[in-house]
């Protein structure tokens, strides 16, 4: 089943229920001859967006064309056989192009052949360990800024190819020593290059108005193609540059390995794996929502492993889920994931019979297609309504987004996502409550006549030396200091103190120790206290930090514990 159903049903869920591939749950739910027609129709369909894009992701990372379509024809099978998600398509994603293009700078082909094998690893391990589930509580506005910051890098790697300009040493990394060495370099600009990029957005943009059910990407690539060739512009195409592609898969080999090399590039590796895990559950989510189904998380990464390890055997890139790919397959109306792997088999086809007309493809119309992709990737109403809803909110969007753009991927991320953790941590400490409990002898529901809760009526506990006092809300760390002094003000006031729980959904040990303290100074004052309507969770861990008896007294509601004082003043 791809939702899950009860959670008391289904607490603890098994080991096949985890890592089950979604291709097996389709298969056993009965796969026929108009499913696989829904998916061979979806299968082309991505296959035809995914042909230029892997090429232009490959080129915009450093590397030649043809690694783009080894991943795409690998991976890509491997995240649909293995995955799960019925609708993930795998891929070389716009979101690698800084990180590949920096190991591929600083290590080689080579290295970074052996830093996608060895992400593939981390991954595998990743999904084992059933760590997946955690990649959910990276906060919205990190991956907003995190997305925006990628795709301003996207773009400004492809100015010197959508501009034609020639730079007399190799293109910085670096977004402003880029942009500085583009801007000295403005005199070599090409018009036919200029022209080319132009004609390319612009068929995009009107098929996409005109005709959205058309392959826009391709389409524009073709034309572009066409008027190079036509009118023999002075524009680089994949044969000038890299000799065009090759018409077969090369035979796998693993990455060349030494120990030296292993440790240079396994910052590039957890890097990768960091990346991979965080966009392809993206995707996955996307899917979910277009959907209405549900993912495997960890079974998607263990996929994703396996995919950059077979990407890497046959000399490809980084594999992730690809939100845009996976988006159009949905809309394709894929059934499942025969449709990814289908995907695969059609590349391979391109590739195979059609590889001498990728030669007159122009880099121009490739960096077209990468500027295109670069503005649809920023979440534009989203970074707009985050800017707007919260200083906490716009700060985290703000930081991630910087730093992604100025500084490091990687450490955008972890600083946002420590920023977006102080902030939740924050407002959670803020929404904790010590308030008077209401009389007993009243529901806890509003006053019909006034909308307004009950008053505490001390006399109505019994008598006037008892006080009730409830606690609402996570009651964690964050707030412990300021719940306890408060705790400690009002514990030895009466002879009875009675403080509910019922409304305590978390309690950790901080908080633990900070009512154990309250407890003992009540029992100097010659003070009972007691706790009630704990949930056994709260009450283990009260008990573990020595909140048991005698120091205190539990009861199962504020009732109950009015009675045991009655109790106690009749004997």
């Amino acid at each position: 089943m791809d939702t899950v159903g009860n959670p008391q049903q289904h607490s603890t869920p098994t080991f096949a229920e985890l890592f089950t591939p979604k291709l097996v749950t389709v298969f056993r739910e009965g796969y026929g001859a108009a499913r696989f027609k829904a998916d061979a129709i979806s299968g082309l369909t991505v296959a035809i967006v995914a042909l230029p894009l892997s090429m232009a992701i490959a080129i915009a990372s450093g590397v030649s064309p043809d690694k783009g379509l080894f991943t795409a024809i690998i991976g890509g099978f491997i995240v649909s056989a293995m995955g799960g998600s019925r609708f993930q398509i795998g891929g070389p994603a716009g979101a690698f192009i800084v990180l590949v293009a920096a190991t591929v700078a600083r290590e080689g082909v080579e290295g970074l052949i052996l830093a996608t094998f060895m992400a593939g690893v981390v991954l595998i391990v990743v999904g084992y360990l059933r760590l997946g589930t955690y990649i959910k509580f990276i906060p919205y506005p990190v991956t907003v800024g995190f997305t925006a910051g990628i795709a301003v890098i996207i773009f400004a790697s492809q100015v010197s190819e959508m501009f034609g300009l020639t730079l007399p040493g190799k293109e910085p990394g670096q977004l402003v020593p880029k942009l500085m060495a583009l801007a000295k370099a403005a005199g070599t600009l090409n018009v036919s290059s200029v022209t080319v990029t132009a004609l390319t957005i612009a068929t995009i943009l009107a098929l996409k108005r005109w005709r959205p059910n058309w392959p826009g990407m391709l389409i524009a690539v073709g034309v572009g193609s066409m008027v190079v060739a036509l009118l023999a512009l002075p524009v680089e195409t994949i044969g000038t540059r890299f000799g065009g592609i090759p018409r077969t898969l090369p035979w796998p080999a693993l990455p060349v390995f030494s120990l030296d090399k292993a440790m240079s590039v396994l910052p590039d590796a957890v890097a990768f794996a960091l990346l991979g895990a965080i966009e392809s559950l993206l995707s996955a989510v996307v899917a979910d929502g277009m959907t209405g189904r549900r993912h495997r998380s960890n079974c998607e990464l263990v996929a994703q492993g396996f995919a950059n390890i077979g990407s890497a055997l046959f000399g490809g890139i980084c594999v992730t889920g690809a939100i845009a790919r996976t988006a159009t397959n949905v809309r394709a109306g894929a059934y499942g994931p025969v449709s990814g792997m289908l995907h695969s088999l059609f590349l391979l086809a391109f590739m195979l019979m059609a590889a001498p007309l990728a030669s007159y493809i122009p880099l121009a119309a490739l960096a077209g297609v990468l500027a295109v992709v670069a503005w649809n990737m920023v979440e534009k109403q989203a970074f707009a309504a985050l800017i707007r809803s919260s200083r906490g909110d716009a700060l985290v969007l703000t930081v991630t987004f910087l730093l992604v753009v100025f500084r490091d991927l990687t450490e955008g991320i972890v600083v946002g996502f420590a920023l977006g953790a102080l902030l939740f941590i924050d407002r959670m400490a803020k929404s904790v409550a010590v308030e008077a409990e209401i009389p007993l002898t009243q529901e806890d529901v509003a006053d019909t006549t006034n909308g307004s809760r009950h008053a505490y009526v001390p006399e109505d506990a019994g008598d006037a030396d008892t006080v009730i006092y409830r606690i609402s809300g996570a009651f964690f760390f964050g707030a412990a200091s300021t719940v306890g002094a408060v705790l400690d003000r009002i514990a030895d006031q009466r002879r009875n103190f009675i403080l509910d729980c019922s409304r305590v959904p978390l309690l950790d040990s901080t908080a633990a120790i900070a009512i154990e303290g309250a407890a003992r100074k009540a029992g100097k004052a010659g003070v009972r206290f007691f706790i009630t309507g704990a949930s056994p969770q709260t009450r283990r861990m009260l008990v573990t930090h020595g909140v048991r008896q005698p120091l205190v007294s539990y009861a199962a509601s504020v009732a109950e514990a009015v009675e045991l004082v009655r109790a106690d003043k009749a004997t």
